[in-house]
């Protein structure tokens, strides 16, 4: 295989979908009824919920991040950016491009609450004796 051998083949978008060893690639799984079900919820059942939007990677489709006024979150995959533009219109929630405006802070609040909250319960299972070593 050439150095630039990964060139060859590779249409407009500049990925041909075909890996190294000749077969096609796949995302790991699309967007579907269910993922769009559950932001749905997501945003109906809490307060201040906003979407940022993910770019699609080599291995997973378009996702959204919704964010609620405390920064509890979800991530599900949708398809394609105009699918997320549509969801949000019917939830009638903003959303924003994750790539321009990043993570909101109360997300990453919300995570470091929850990664010590973890911590502490582990300690205590620990002083229980009921945790795993």
């Amino acid at each position: 295989m050439g150095l630039f051998s990964w060139l060859r083949g590779s249409g407009a978008s500049g990925s041909s979908g075909v890996g190294a060893d000749g077969r096609r690639q796949v995302l790991d799984r699309e967007g579907g009824p269910a993922d769009l079900e559950h932001l749905r919820s997501f945003a109906k059942s809490r307060r201040g919920v906003e979407f940022f939007v993910e770019p699609e990677t080599t291995a997973t489709d378009t996702t959204v991040v919704a964010v609620a006024v405390d920064g509890e979150w979800t991530r599900r995959r949708v398809g394609t950016p105009r699918a997320a533009q549509r969801l949000a219109r019917k939830c009638v929630v903003p959303i924003y491009d994750v790539t321009v405006t990043g993570y909101p802070q109360v997300m990453r609040d919300w995570n470091e609450r929850a990664k010590r909250d973890r911590e502490k319960l582990r300690a205590w299972d620990r002083e229980m004796g009921t945790g795993e070593s």
